[in-house]
């Protein structure tokens, strides 16, 4: 009986179709993709735009508004949006476009402090807590847990009562807010990078500890925490509205963006425009602090887009 040898024809000749990655790395392609899609570009440079144009207004707010936000005009009161008053007059008379402009100063000063403050209490404490060894780190921990549970109000109400209703009041008050939570983050990234390779070689070719510390070390630990500073000063600024809508913040009649959704509210049936725009403005700017953020953290990946 003779056997007979089936082969199997050689396949077809072709492009090879291969399917995305899965895992992490294959998450962090498909999120390239999407950054660098028409869409996503698009929107980052709207969201750059606006966030230029806040900036602009906070630095120079009589260039894009001249008219004096604090004027009282007990004759124009409520008129609804129109050519003269682009968003409209509040029960003052006041201009809210003019309100809105020379408020961004106030609300992005405060934003600015408030991520800064938490910052800088962040590194202090999660470098301690990564660095100081197991006592310190326990120590770090505990306090950072005690943050994280006490709330944000009644650190408000406490700080009020103590300094009075200010915008240092709410710098302080969203600053600490926000300081357990950028120091996990500061924390894990020491401890990520005090463990890498270029690190231990920095300490094998006979550096000191602070040139390793302060040249290897914390730079490379930070430089991926810099997307914290877009995305910490948007939502800063919706907690330190949020304080001035509640009253605890910059007082009437300073055209801070909070105080003037507080000013506003009682006048909602006959003049919806005086929260309207102030809160579409915090909205959009979160919104866009946000776009940005996340854009700069994925072309600050690696394999991000370019």
């Amino acid at each position: 009986m003779s056997t007979t040898t089936v082969t199997a024809p050689p396949a077809p000749a072709g492009p090879v179709v291969t399917e995305p990655a899965t895992g992490p790395a294959g998450a962090d392609v498909r999120e390239a993709r999407r950054a660098s899609s028409p869409i996503r570009r698009v929107s980052f440079w709207l969201a750059a735009a606006f966030i230029g144009l806040v900036a602009l207004a906070a630095v120079w707010p009589s260039l894009l508004a001249p008219q004096d936000p604090l004027a009282i005009d007990l004759g124009a009161s409520f008129d609804a949006p129109s050519a003269a008053h682009v968003f409209g007059t509040d029960q003052s008379g006041r201009d809210v476009y003019s309100r809105v402009v020379h408020g961004a100063g106030q609300s992005v000063s405060i934003g600015v402090g408030a991520t800064a403050l938490g910052l800088a209490g962040a590194l202090v404490l999660g470098v301690l807590g990564a660095l100081g060894g197991r006592a310190v780190d326990a120590v770090v921990t505990r306090v950072i847990e005690v943050l994280y549970a006490f709330p944000g109000i009644l650190l408000a109400l406490i700080l009020i009562a103590v300094f009075g209703s200010s915008a240092g009041t709410q710098i302080l008050a969203v600053g600490i807010a926000t300081i357990p939570g950028y120091a996990r983050m500061v924390r894990g990234q020491v401890l990520a990078v005090r463990g890498a390779p270029y690190v231990q070689a920095e300490r094998a070719l006979g550096h000191s500890a602070a040139h390793v510390l302060f040249h290897t070390l914390l730079p490379n630990a930070f430089r991926p925490l810099t997307v914290l500073v877009t995305l910490g000063i948007g939502q800063a600024i919706v907690w330190a509205s949020a304080l001035g809508f509640l009253g605890m913040g910059v007082q009437p009649p300073a055209p801070e963006w909070g105080a003037m959704l507080n000013a506003g509210r009682n006048y909602l049936q006959q003049a919806w425009w005086l929260d309207f725009f102030p809160g579409v403005v915090i909205v959009l700017l979160a919104l866009s602090l946000t776009a940005v953020g996340r854009a700069v953290q994925t072309l600050t990946q690696p394999g991000g887009a370019r």
